[in-house]
């Protein structure tokens, strides 16, 4: 057991030996040490129940005894993984209202440690940081102090009818980074040199973070894994949602009056909106949810987000962070795969699909079948969903932001019979170094490669501890990102022809 200090109470955390592999990574971050010291569960707010369910974070009240900080504590409130996507994409439920928590794993608490701040994925209705995957030793190992947090998911998190605080998810994620700053330095870690970093819905939120005002001078690096800076609503659109939502539960539209439906009715509900919207996207129907298929999501309200990220971005927003941002080179396979929807897929459904969900005309789908002469129309709909939701969206970041650096991960799974490829989420092991995570093993296979675990982990150390993560920034003119796969490499404005059909799309 070991204590550390906190502005709100001591809090007791456990010590764990990293691997004990004959070379260990080593990098600039820090030297690497013999144990790293974990903190779980530790709360950077009140929890967000009673009068403050719908409310901006409140700090948490202060203790005096030793909390314990040994195991993880309560995740969001979201249903448990099932389906066809619950081994690629486990989840973490523990049940408990002071879930306003975060984890931490540092080499020691007396260093100046580079500090990295992981906020998870899931759509913005699932996840926690409590997933093995996330499981910052290998990070701590190398010298970083690795932050792993919980917000607010689902209506709790972004639900707007128009009145009251929009945005309570990202609040959250702010009233965390807002902890990280005044008490980091308590667990070892560099409160002037904090990079934060997400996937999916968090790489979301990190682009969304950005933009907005109340989080500048938080932090000072990002990095965006499959997810950019496209996936926020109209306050229009979030009014449309927070109706729908009522009409579902048969209340009125307040959020006093969703605070009183039961929790797990609750989230049916919004599973139920959720899948409607993926059924039907409708413009008409769902304003931008038709488009980003995401109906709780960030808000443009004006005020806590006051313009669309990259608009705020492109204006000169977050021009002072270091950015890295990137995608896998078959994402969409996770969602088209698994679930056997690729296999269903025939030419006629492939040109109406890419016309009427992507806007892509049929010499665009031409094109996608042409740079892949033996691919299924099931395999040419996830090249081009992947450009679409990720690898544009990615480019299109890294041209807003100078300095940007760009990276595509193009290891292939052997998962599905060889299927699911260089699909969403593939890289998260490789990032984290936790190969090892039996919770992984279905995604990986038997023996996904450590050497390329080896070269991504050490470009996040490196970009997070001193802002170049070992290759040229990306421009309009010099598109250079880094390639990761078996054999990895630096290359120069892939696929561009590809790349040209989304232009003004």
């Amino acid at each position: 057991m070991t204590l550390a200090n906190t502005r709100y109470g001591p809090v007791r955390g456990t010590t764990v030996d990293p691997d004990d592999r004959t070379e260990p990574n080593s990098s600039p971050g820090g030297s690497v040490g013999a144990e790293v010291l974990v903190f779980k569960g530790v709360p950077y707010a009140a929890a967000p129940v009673g009068v403050d369910r719908f409310e901006p974070p409140r700090a948490p009240e202060p203790w005096t005894r030793p909390l314990d900080a040994t195991d993880y504590g309560p995740t969001a409130p979201q249903s448990r993984a099932e389906g066809d996507l619950a081994d690629f994409a486990p989840r973490m439920v523990i049940p408990g209202d002071d879930y306003l928590n975060l984890n931490i794993w540092t080499p020691g608490l007396t260093g100046n440690a580079p500090v990295m701040v992981f906020i998870h994925g899931g759509s913005f209705t699932s996840g926690s940081g409590a997933l093995s995957v996330y499981d910052g030793t290998h990070f701590a190992r190398d010298g970083v102090v690795l932050v792993t947090i919980n917000y607010r998911l689902g209506a709790d998190g972004f639900l707007w009818f128009g009145d009251g605080t929009p945005n309570l998810g990202l609040l959250d994620q702010i009233a965390a980074l807002t902890w990280v700053r005044d008490n980091i330095a308590g667990f070892g870690g560099n409160p002037d040199n904090v990079t934060v970093f997400g996937e999916s819905a968090g790489a979301m939120s990190v682009c969304t973070l950005l933009a907005m005002p109340a989080a500048e001078g938080l932090f000072h690096r990002a990095i965006a894994q499959s997810g950019a800076a496209g996936n926020t609503i109209s306050p229009e659109t979030a009014r449309i949602v927070a109706n729908r939502l009522a009409d579902v539960l048969g209340t009125a539209p307040t959020r006093e009056a969703i605070a009183a439906v039961p929790m797990d009715r609750l989230i049916a509900a919004q599973e139920q909106l959720s899948q409607q919207a993926a059924a039907k996207p409708r413009a008409k129907v769902w304003g931008d949810v038709a488009r980003t298929l995401l109906p709780f999501s960030p808000v443009v309200d004006g005020d806590v987000l006051p313009a669309p990220p990259l608009d705020r971005i492109r204006a000169g927003a977050g021009a002072n962070i270091d950015l890295l941002v990137g995608s896998n080179s078959e994402e969409a396979r996770l969602f088209l795969v698994p679930t056997g929807v690729g296999a269903r897929i025939n030419l006629p459904l492939l040109y109406l699909g890419a016309a009427l969900r992507f806007g892509l005309p049929a010499r665009g789908v031409r094109k996608y079948r042409a740079n892949r002469p033996d691919a299924t129309p099931g395999d040419v709909l996830a090249a081009i969903m992947t450009d679409s939701y990720y690898r544009i969206p990615a480019l299109r970041l890294a041209e807003a932001h100078p300095g940007t650096y760009v990276y595509e991960f193009a290891w292939r799974s052997p998962a599905c019979k060889g299927r699911l490829g260089a699909s969403h989420v593939v890289e998260l092991p490789f990032v984290f170094d936790n190969l090892d995570d039996p919770a992984t093993a279905t995604m990986l296979g038997l023996a996904p490669p450590q050497h390329l675990a080896d070269l991504v982990h050490k470009a996040w150390i490196d970009f997070a501890t001193t802002g170049d993560p070992g290759w040229p920034a990306y421009t309009s003119t010099n598109r250079i990102s880094r390639h990761f796969a078996s054999a990895s490499g630096t290359t120069t404005d892939d696929r561009p022809t590809e790349r040209r059909l989304w232009a003004n799309r």
